[in-house]
């Protein structure tokens, strides 16, 4: 057995043992509660439904469990496949199914269960997967075989990383009750299942003391949507829940003054920028790279960084994570307002021009106040639009956003998959494309030499920077306050994850 760096190669077989819970294990006690920055949303309780950002994982990863899925150490982690393997050509990949794994409702976890989640997946990222896969096979109970129509390098990354389609649902309980009954009462195979959801309230859920991982440390787990930053504060300081996500600015500092509370900040994998959709449109000022380029220098993005989140997210430039596989890094633009208004004169408006609205997740209009502020202030007007965030991926997704477009993603994967999903030709967030970058991202696709593929995809990174498409803003750090009760938050304890996780491995203070 031979195992190769990357996901590529002859060969690549990864293994983990099953953890038992010993007979002596403590069973799971008392409550933790987070006070969320969203209004949770029961699509995001169906892996099938999962939209290309990281949010709906702050759910799958407490009810639902992967084939493979990203855990402490290691990206891939074999969880609901003890083992994978996959052909020297690279067109069928072998998935050996754990023992004794089970869903919430008893059913074992068999190779239907898998089948099924795939061919049913139709989130953001279905069309690549399903153009690329062949068959499904199931040769036994407890193995899956994918095969697909031609090599594909990102097959797995596709599959385990940037989509929910590895996430297993059970075959029988959803054909029972239909896709609309599964959100309303889902059964997965994860460490804690389903109690009860109020919308625009709250989700509760139980542990599952038959977790083939580990029995989890807590009894209860209660995710209460607060989109108030400050009221998120307050419940924190009173108690009435133990970790508050995304305090920013001074919200932020009195945490970090309190005695009593931790402020944590994790830089993950969720990058920020500005979209221009009407670039593509000649009747656009838009369409004229000065604007696009005074646009990028009329944003001050240090002092953004330093109060909004104490100086602790990073300027990369770039829509793709710097530590993403194949990211290359771009030059960066001064903060100079004066030459903004130069290249806007340049471009034909020395009075500046009305562009519209800046839409925004509700969530992030933290970052989106400045930026418009900015943007104002060079001649560029414009006016805030926050939506609460399932309507604003859904309006950005279906193109009904015009104006500017505050883009965001937390999700997994590799530059290849941010660029399918952002740039590149019929992407889920695509409005145009430019057909030096379409071609060359076809070429990458099928491309099996880890280094050509590697100039491919610097070299599309380059033409973004040059065509200057987008306004990049920073790769986020999230900053979390967390209440004198907690033990371990599970915050940052994934490389790149924006949220808690592994649940079965967050705790309480011993009492």
């Amino acid at each position: 057995m031979r195992i190769v760096r990357g996901l590529f190669g002859s060969l690549l077989v990864l293994m983990i043992l099953a953890v038992g819970v010993s007979p002596g294990a403590a069973a799971p006690e008392g409550q933790m509660t987070w006070a969320v920055h969203v209004s949770l949303a029961p699509t995001w309780f169906d892996p099938a439904e999962t939209s290309g950002i990281i949010t709906p994982f702050m759910v799958l990863y407490a009810m639902h469990d992967a084939l493979l899925k990203p855990m402490p150490g290691h990206s891939m982690t074999p969880s609901l496949a003890e083992s994978w393997s996959m052909s020297p050509d690279g067109l069928v990949y072998d998935f050996v199914l754990r023992r004794g794994a089970k869903f919430h409702n008893g059913d074992p976890v068999t190779a239907e269960d898998v089948k099924f989640s795939l061919e049913r997946y139709r989130g953001a990222s279905a069309k690549p997967l399903k153009d690329s896969v062949a068959a499904v096979e199931t040769p036994d109970p407890g193995r899956v075989r994918i095969r697909l129509k031609r090599p594909w390098p990102d097959f797995i990354t596709f599959y385990a990383g940037a989509t929910g389609a590895s996430w297993i649902v059970p075959k029988k309980y959803v054909e029972k009750v239909g896709d609309e009954g599964f959100k309303k009462a889902p059964v997965g195979a994860g460490p804690y299942k389903f109690v009860s959801f109020t919308p625009g309230v709250e989700l509760v859920v139980e542990a599952f003391d038959q977790y083939w991982r580990k029995s989890p440390n807590v009894k209860r787990l209660v995710l209460k949507s607060i989109p108030d930053e400050a009221t998120r504060l307050a419940a924190l300081k009173r108690g009435e829940v133990d970790i508050a996500y995304a305090i920013r600015g001074a919200l932020a500092e009195e945490i970090r003054r309190s005695p009593a509370l931790t402020l944590k900040p994790n830089v993950g994998q969720a990058t920020f920028w500005v979209n221009f959709p009407d670039q593509w449109d000649a009747k656009s000022p838009w369409h004229d790279r000065r604007v696009r380029l005074a646009a990028n220098y009329a944003i001050d993005r240090p002092a953004m960084n330093q109060a909004d989140s104490l100086g602790f997210s990073k300027i990369t430039w770039s829509l793709i994570p710097s530590s993403f596989e194949f990211y290359w890094q771009p030059p960066g633009y001064s903060y100079d307002p004066a030459k903004a208004k130069q290249l806007l004169a340049e471009a034909g408006y020395p009075n500046g021009f009305d562009a519209g609205d800046y839409f925004c997740d509700a969530a992030i209009a933290y970052v989106g106040e400045p930026v418009v502020n900015y943007f104002n202030s060079a001649g560029i007007r414009v006016k805030l639009r926050p939506i609460e965030r399932v309507a604003f991926f859904r309006g950005w997704a279906e193109k009904k956003l015009k104006g500017l477009v505050q883009g965001g993603s937390g999700a997994y994967g590799n530059a290849a998959t941010r660029i399918e999903a952002f740039v590149a030709a019929g992407g889920t967030y695509v409005y145009g494309s430019y057909g030096d970058i379409d071609g060359l991202f076809l070429e990458q696709a099928t491309e099996l030499d880890p280094k050509r593929r590697e100039a491919t995809l610097h070299r599309i990174q380059q033409l973004i920077h040059e065509k200057v498409m987008i306004a990049p803003i920073w790769l986020n750090a999230g900053l979390a306050g967390l209440g004198p009760r907690v033990d371990e938050s599970g915050i940052g304890v994934i490389p790149g994850y924006a949220f808690s996780a592994p649940y079965e491995d967050v705790k309480l203070k011993a009492k």
